[in-house]
């Protein structure tokens, strides 16, 4: 695979604070989303975990086996730095590609928008294979598109949900309500899950 939109480019965009999609905090989604969920032994991952604003705040609420990932070690440096009792062993500095592992939840939160459309199929096998037996997958996308040229690149629920069913159960993909107000009317809120 090329370069394009490999490591160096998200660290030059990290070292150059040119990154739109961090907004400094946990998004309601995510917050509303975990503070419901009372299986602290859940295995967690947020790949383009960026600055991981959602695995800092799954480890306080007491899920202690969240574990991030990005093909960038500048967020993660940064993050080790501000978060010292985040186990090192659970922050992964490698191509999401090539990771292994299993997990009972994955969440998505700028990750896919950030690939090139030409491997979203790659994706939702990676997703699959990397998830437990009844796992599940929930995050945020783009119910849009974008004139320029991404990332992020966008997209609307009927061709997500095409992508999806081919490996995951579709538990949950409608319009969020309590997007971050630039992106209010512009996210989906979605649950995939996979086969027991």
């Amino acid at each position: 695979m090329s370069n394009f939109l490999g490591e160096d480019y998200w660290t030059f965009r990290y070292q150059h604070n040119t990154i739109g999609w961090d907004v400094g905090e946990v998004t309601k989604p995510f917050k509303q989303y975990l503070d419901q969920i009372d299986n602290y032994w859940l295995k967690i991952l947020v790949p383009g975990a960026g600055n991981g604003y959602e695995a800092q705040y799954a480890l306080n609420r007491g899920f202690l086996n969240t574990n991030i990932l990005d093909i960038s070690s500048f967020p993660l440096t940064n993050f080790q730095l501000k978060n010292q009792n985040f186990p090192e062993k659970q922050i992964h500095h490698i191509d999401f590609f090539e990771h292994q592992g299993g997990y009972d939840l994955i969440l998505e939160q700028t990750f896919f928008c950030a690939l090139p459309p030409n491997r979203r199929q790659d994706y939702v096998k990676k997703m699959s294979e990397l998830l437990n037996p009844g796992g599940k997958v929930v995050g945020l996308l783009f119910n849009r598109d974008f004139e320029n040229p991404g990332p992020p690149f966008g997209g609307d629920s009927e061709a997500y949900r095409k992508l999806f069913e081919q490996e995951f159960n579709i538990l949950k993909m409608e319009p969020c309500h309590n997007s971050i107000p630039p992106r209010m009317g512009q996210e989906l809120f979605f649950i995939l899950q996979k086969d027991q």
